[in-house]
C-alpha cells in the first residue's frame, strides 16, 4: 500500500526455497551440457565452478538461469569451451546480485 503504483502490477508473492544439492546438480548438469563439455563434479576445475555458482546463488534458480546466460556470453566472447570458476566470477560481475 506504500508503493500504489507496485502493488497495482504485483498480484502475488510466492518465496520459492534453494533448490536442494540433487536439483542444483540436475540444474547444472543441464546448462553445463548446453553450454560446455559435460559436468564432472568429480573433476576439481568443475567442482569449483560449482562451488562459485552455490556461493553466488545460494541456490536461487532465477540467479542461476540469469548467471548462466551470462556465461555462455562469457564463452562465446572468449571462445572457451570449458566453465570456470573465474568465468563464473566474471558472469556474476555483470549482474546485479544483492547481499543473501
Amino acid at each position: 500500500m506504500r508503493y500504489p503504483q507496485l502493488y497495482s502490477r504485483v498480484g502475488f508473492a510466492h518465496h520459492y526455497r534453494p533448490l536442494s544439492h540433487d536439483e542444483l546438480i540436475f540444474v547444472l548438469t543441464h546448462h553445463w551440457r548446453s553450454l560446455a563439455e559435460g559436468l564432472d563434479p568429480a573433476d576439481f576445475t568443475d567442482h569449483q565452478a560449482i562451488a562459485a555458482v552455490v556461493r553466488l546463488t545460494g541456490g536461487n534458480f532465477r540467479l542461476i538461469q540469469r548467471l548462466f546466460r551470462q556465461v555462455d556470453r562469457i564463452l562465446e566472447i572468449n571462445d572457451l569451451t570449458v566453465i570456470t570458476a573465474d568465468v563464473i566470477d566474471t558472469a556474476a560481475e555483470t549482474l546485479v546480485i544483492g547481499t543473501t
